[in-house]
C-alpha cells in the first residue's frame, strides 16, 4: 500500500504533530460511525530486528484515532485520554496499513466511551477500549 493507491481508494491525510508525529501522516476515510483511521507503517514504527512493529506505536495510533473519532462527534472540542487499553493479539509487519474504525459507545457530558478493532491487511492485531475527557472550549 501506497500514498497513490490510498488517494485513489478515496483516503485522505492529516499530518500529526508532536509526540503524534512518530506515527506519520494519518489517513482518514469516510465520517461518523464510518469513519476509518489508517496508518502507514515504515522501518522507523520497527520492534528492533524483529521486522514487526512496537506496540507503543499501536498504542499511539490508537489512542490517535480514537482522537479523531472524538473530535468528529464533538465538533473540535478539546479533548484528552481518560483511559486507553490495548489487547495484542497479532504482530503487524513493517510495511503494513494499519486501520482502526472507531466505535463510540457511550457520550455523557463530559466523558466519551470508545472501543475499536486495530487491523493490519485486514487481520486484527489489537482491540481496543478508551475513554476521553471533553472540556469546554477556552
Amino acid at each position: 500500500m501506497d500514498a497513490a493507491t490510498l488517494k485513489a481508494e478515496g483516503w485522505w491525510w492529516i499530518d500529526a504533530t508532536g509526540f503524534s508525529s512518530i506515527v506519520g501522516s494519518i489517513w482518514l476515510k469516510g465520517s461518523g460511525g464510518d469513519l476509518l483511521v489508517g496508518m502507514l507503517s515504515s522501518e522507523r514504527h520497527a520492534n528492533e530486528n524483529l521486522g514487526t512493529v512496537h506496540g507503543g506505536v499501536l498504542m499511539t495510533f490508537a489512542d490517535i484515532a480514537f482522537g479523531c473519532a472524538v473530535a468528529e462527534a464533538i465538533s473540535g472540542v478539546h479533548c484528552a485520554t481518560v483511559q486507553l487499553q490495548l489487547q495484542f493479539v497479532a504482530s503487524p509487519t513493517i510495511g503494513d496499513f494499519i486501520t482502526c474504525r472507531p466505535e463510540l459507545v457511550r457520550r455523557t457530558k463530559v466523558l466519551v466511551f470508545l472501543r475499536g478493532l486495530i487491523t493490519a491487511e485486514d487481520r486484527v492485531v489489537a482491540s481496543a477500549d478508551g475513554m476521553f475527557r471533553v472540556f469546554e472550549q477556552a
